[in-house]
């Protein structure tokens, strides 16, 4: 859904290297400019709000949580009549984020099972984005195929309606005719 090569809409900085073991709260909330953005980069008509209230706690040196409660409103055209359709998106993220330095990457010292989805993420660096997971779940919870209430796709049921099919074409020149 997102757009290919497009920069990200919304970007906040958190230096985790500063944060206490009491942890911390943030709320982050999109700016009309980057609501135009973000509709754009999430290829949806608009996105009428976008926040999310992020909890932080440092777990050890290198280990972090990190909790966020998410809501979107976006309007998007229904696959069927094309009409505006208004959805409401919530999500729940929790993640543990492990700080592991670029030359410890390299050598390779953390070793994840494939496929384990209770492995820490791995960052590279302590200032990070607590954008970029809500983006991420932001996009994986837009409905791919809106369709406005009580509106259901019906293929015309007059055979004179559809298209030629290029099977029969071609079956008819097989067989002769």
């Amino acid at each position: 859904m997102s757009v290919e090569g497009a920069e990200v809409p919304i970007r906040h900085m958190f230096d985790l290297g500063k944060l206490s073991h009491a942890g911390s709260q943030v709320t982050v909330v999109a700016r009309n400019d980057e609501l135009k953005a973000l509709a754009h980069w999430a290829g949806v008509d608009a996105v009428k709000t976008f926040s999310a209230n992020v909890s932080l706690r440092r777990l050890s040196q290198t280990h972090f949580d990190f909790e966020a409660d998410m809501a979107a409103d976006i309007l998007q055209s229904c696959v069927v009549t094309l009409e505006p359709v208004a959805a409401h998106i919530e999500r729940h993220i929790a993640r543990e984020l492990h700080f592991t330095p670029r030359e410890h990457r390299e050598r390779g010292e953390l070793t994840l099972a494939a496929g384990d989805e209770d492995v820490p993420e791995e960052i590279a660096n302590l200032h990070y984005d607590l954008a970029a997971p809500l983006l991420e779940e932001f996009v994986l919870a837009i409905d791919p195929y809106p369709r406005k209430e009580g509106v259901a796709f019906e293929p015309p049921s007059d055979p004179t309606d559809l298209r030629p099919n290029p099977f029969a074409a071609l079956k008819r020149l097989k067989e002769g005719g």
